[in-house]
């Protein structure tokens, strides 16, 4: 069901980079519970404008996929982002090394 899940949060790109969040790395825990899933995500930064947004696009994703009935995303700030938590594609398409 991870998978599954993580395949469907790909469709949701950041809004300023253009880029998922999975790959951006911003997916820290994907959870199956009774029915459905709990998600714990960051963000590149606090500040971020898109935040709220961002939260309400994951957990819309998270419930397209088949079996999830509720998605639970919550927003946690350990370990910080970094750069390092990013795809190698991502970083790439980023021009970070």
């Amino acid at each position: 069901m991870k998978e599954k899940v993580l395949a469907a949060l790909k469709t949701v790109k950041d809004l300023e980079l253009g880029i998922n969040v999975v790959d951006l790395g911003l997916i820290y825990r994907v959870v199956e519970v009774k029915d459905g899933v709990k998600i714990a995500m960051s963000m590149t930064t606090p500040l971020c404008p898109y935040l709220s947004q961002m939260v309400d696009q994951v957990k819309t994703a998270a419930q397209t996929v088949p079996g999830i009935k509720k998605a639970e995303v919550r927003l946690v700030w350990s370990p910080p982002w970094t750069p390092q938590m990013m795809s190698e594609g991502a970083r790439a398409e980023l021009g970070i090394l």
